[in-house]
C-alpha cells in the first residue's frame, strides 16, 4: 500500500513481536484483513533481538565454550580465550535473529497481513497513525490491539548513559567481557545473566532485596540452584538493598543499605520490567498506563476503550513469550466472535534458563499448604537416571506434588538437564487432570530423562502407602 493512502482494516495491531505476530496470523487465518506495525527494522520484538533468544544464545555459548556440561566426564578441562569478545561468543545468534525475522515475515505474508515499518500512535478509538521512512499513513481498524511489549526498568539514580552501566537489554551488546560484574535483581533475568556469565569466568555478585530468589519456585528447587550458583561462583548477597552505584576511576561501586560496598567492573541492572505504552497517543483516547506503563484489560483482553485490545508485556504479569502468544491469539477469537480458543490455558510452565535449568507447572508444597490440599511428594533424583549419568548432571531432580486422597497430578518441578522441555510432560498430566498412575503406566524410551517420571509417580505411591 503506498504509504500517501489510508488503510481499512478489521485488525491494526502495533508491535510484531511473539503477541502481535500470533494474534495477526490468528485473525488472518480466519480471513480477516490485517495490519501490523512495528517501529524496529525487523519484526520478533525483545524475543527475537534483545531478551528471549539472544541470552539463550549466550547461555548455549557458556555452556558449550566453558565445557560445562563435560565437566566431569572426560577428564577434559576446557579454557575459555583470554579477552574473547561477546560478539565471537554470539556469532550465532546475527544468524538466528535473521532466519526468525524471516519466518516471522513468511508467516505473516501467508496470512495475507499487511506490514508497515514505523512509528505508530493511536489517534482515536479506531485509527492508528504510522510515522514511515516515506511519509505518514493512517490506518482504520474495526479493533486495534497493543502489543508493544516491555522494556528495563531504570530506576533514578543510575547512570545508564555510563558504557559500565547496563540494563537487561543492552548488556548482550558489550564488545567484551568484564572480569567483574554487580547484578541489581535476582529475578529470573538476574539469575539467569549471573549463571551465564559467570560460567564464562565472569566474578559476578547478584543483589537480592529479598531474602529468597525467585520465592515462586518450589523450595525444595531453589536450594539446589542456590548451591550450583555458588559453585559457579556466583556470590549472592540476599536481603540487602542497594542504596546507591557510583561509577569510579575503574569500575563501579555499589552501596547496599547496610553500608557494605561492592565493587566490579561493571554493573547490570535486571530489576523489573516496565511496559511500553510511552508515546503511543493513548491520551487521545482517555487511556492511562498504571506505574508500570502497563494497561488493564478484562478477560477478553478489552481495555476500557471497547474497540482498543492488549496483550503480552504491556499487560504486564505474567508477561512470558508463551502466554503472550497465546494472549493474542484468545483476544483476536474474543473479539471476532471466532468459536476457537477462548482462554489462556490456566496452568501455566515456567522456564528459568539458569544453570542448571529449572521448570515448574501446577502446585508447590508451599502453596498446597496456603490452600489446606493434602499432598504427597515423590522425587526422582538424577543420580539415579542412566541418562543423566550419560549426560554428566548428577544433581538434577525430577519432583512431582500429588493429591493425597486422588493421586491427582498438582505439580510438577524440574531442575537439571532438559528441564524446560521435561516439564511438558507433566503440564500435559495436569491439563488432563491425570493422576500419577499415568507415568507408571507409560513406556518410556530408555535411557532417558523422560523416565525419571515413572519413578517419581513410584516415589509417590510409596508415600501414599506410607501415610
Amino acid at each position: 500500500m503506498h504509504p500517501s493512502l489510508q488503510g481499512k482494516y478489521d485488525l491494526v495491531i502495533l508491535g510484531a513481536g511473539p503477541a502481535g505476530e500470533k494474534a495477526a496470523a490468528q485473525a488472518g487465518y480466519f480471513g480477516r484483513r490485517v495490519a501490523i506495525v512495528e517501529r524496529a527494522i525487523e519484526p520478533g520484538g525483545a524475543g527475537v533481538h534483545t531478551g528471549t533468544l539472544p541470552s539463550k544464545t549466550l547461555r548455549e555459548s557458556a555452556l558449550y565454550l566453558s565445557g560445562y556440561r563435560n565437566r566431569e566426564l572426560y577428564g577434559i578441562a576446557v579454557k575459555l580465550e583470554v579477552g574473547a569478545t561477546l560478539p565471537v561468543l554470539m556469532a550465532r545468534l546475527a544468524e538466528i535473529a535473521r532466519s526468525e525475522s524471516a519466518r516471522i515475515r513468511e508467516n505473516l505474508k501467508r496470512h495475507a497481513v499487511e506490514y508497515f515499518t514505523g512509528h505508530g500512535r493511536i489517534s482515536g478509538p479506531n485509527t492508528v497513525e504510522v510515522a514511515t521512512a516515506d511519509g505518514k499513513v493512517q490506518l482504520y481498524g474495526e479493533y486495534l490491539l497493543v502489543a508493544t511489549g516491555s522494556r528495563p526498568f531504570r530506576p533514578n539514580g543510575i547512570a545508564f548513559d555510563d558504557p559500565r552501566i547496563h540494563d537487561s537489554d543492552e548488556i548482550l551488546s558489550l564488545e567484551r567481557l568484564p572480569s567483574s560484574l554487580t547484578i541489581l535483581g535476582a529475578g529470573v533475568i538476574g539469575c539467569e545473566y549471573a549463571c551465564m556469565f559467570a560460567a564464562l569466568g565472569c566474578k559476578v555478585t547478584l543483589v537480592e532485596a529479598r531474602e529468597a530468589i525467585l520465592p515462586f519456585l518450589d523450595t525444595e528447587i531453589v536450594e539446589p540452584l542456590t548451591a550450583a550458583m555458588s559453585a559457579l561462583g556466583i556470590r549472592l548477597e540476599r536481603g540487602r538493598r542497594w542504596r546507591s552505584v557510583a561509577v569510579t576511576g575503574d569500575g563501579v561501586k555499589t552501596t547496599l543499605e547496610d553500608g557494605t560496598e561492592v565493587s566490579s567492573e561493571q554493573l547490570l541492572f535486571a530489576a523489573g520490567r516496565v511496559g511500553r505504552t510511552e508515546d503511543l497517543g493513548l491520551d487521545a483516547v482517555g487511556l492511562r498506563p498504571d506505574a508500570r506503563g502497563c494497561l488493564a484489560v478484562d478477560a477478553a483482553y478489552r481495555t476500557q476503550v471497547p474497540s482498543i485490545l492488549a496483550v503480552g508485556d504491556v499487560i504486564g504479569f505474567p508477561a512470558l513469550a508463551s502466554t503472550s502468544m497465546e494472549q493474542g491469539r484468545v483476544a483476536v477469537c474474543r473479539a471476532f466472535g471466532f468459536a476457537y480458543k477462548q482462554s489462556v490455558a490456566e496452568v501455566l510452565p515456567y522456564g528459568i534458563y539458569t544453570i542448571p535449568e529449572v521448570s515448574c507447572v501446577g502446585e508447590t508444597e508451599q502453596t498446597c499448604r496456603t490452600k489446606g490440599i493434602a499432598y504427597v511428594v515423590g522425587r526422582a533424583p538424577y543420580r539415579d537416571n542412566a541418562r543423566a549419568k550419560i549426560a554428566g548432571d548428577m544433581e538434577g531432580m525430577t519432583k512431582l506434588v500429588a493429591d493425597a486422597k486422588t493421586r491427582r497430578v498438582l505439580g510438577v518441578h524440574v531442575i537439571g538437564e532438559r528441564a524446560t522441555e521435561l516439564v511438558h510432560i507433566g503440564q500435559t498430566a495436569l491439563h488432563l487432570s491425570a493422576t500419577v498412575d499415568l507415568f507408571i503406566d507409560m513406556v518410556f524410551n530408555f535411557p532417558t530423562l523422560a523416565e525419571s517420571y515413572k519413578y517419581a509417580a513410584y516415589a509417590c505411591l510409596g508415600a501414599l502407602r506410607s501415610g
